[in-house]
């Protein structure tokens, strides 16, 4: 897997511990935590952890969580994920978050698109999921722009702080991500 991923207007890297403080930043912001099963940290110490624990995966190559800048001006906007299943099945799972001053340009889009590329050329991946909060417009706009079909709706599955949430299944195959490539 590269390092970096360099898009039209975004570059995306493997994240470093020195990320951190950035990271952390991100989780603090309560638009941000609204749909964010994680919760916003108590303190650097615990993002530190979650950061360790997000190089540990990309080293055994069980997921790789990259964050995302603009090229232009080295913004630092978001983290995005691809967690790779059961080798067997040959399916990942995507999950991303973004800093809302950067909401509603096509960033996400964007950088969501890179990953399903990664995810099934280099990957060589089947299925890619993503799940989503019902009431979180923005990013089902993502998952539908970037191709994803939205395939099944869960009841309360999702602990967020406004309470228990149903959850919206999408996914996306190897073919429909040809056939929309091509």
């Amino acid at each position: 897997m590269n390092r970096k991923l360099v898009t039209k207007r975004l570059c995306l890297s493997l994240v470093e511990k020195t990320d951190a403080q950035k990271i952390h930043q991100l989780h603090s912001i309560p638009e941000v935590d609204k749909f964010n099963v994680l919760g916003i940290p108590d303190n650097i110490k615990i993002t530190e952890m979650i950061v360790a624990k997000w190089i540990d995966f990309i080293r055994l190559q069980k997921e790789y969580v990259f964050t995302i800048e603009t090229v232009d001006k080295k913004d630092f906007i978001g983290l995005i994920a691809i967690k790779i299943g059961n080798p067997k099945y040959k399916i990942g799972e995507v999950w991303y978050k973004l800093n809302p001053s950067f909401w509603g340009k096509g960033y996400a889009t964007e950088a969501l698109k890179e990953i399903l590329r990664i995810g099934f050329e280099k990957l060589n991946l089947h299925r890619i999921e993503a799940g989503c909060a019902i009431d979180n417009i923005g990013s089902i706009r993502v998952l539908e722009k970037s191709g994803m079909n939205k395939e099944g709706h869960k009841r309360k599955v999702l602990p967020l702080k406004s309470g228990w949430s149903d959850n919206y299944e999408y996914a996306i195959l190897e073919e429909d991500w040809d056939t929309q490539s091509s």
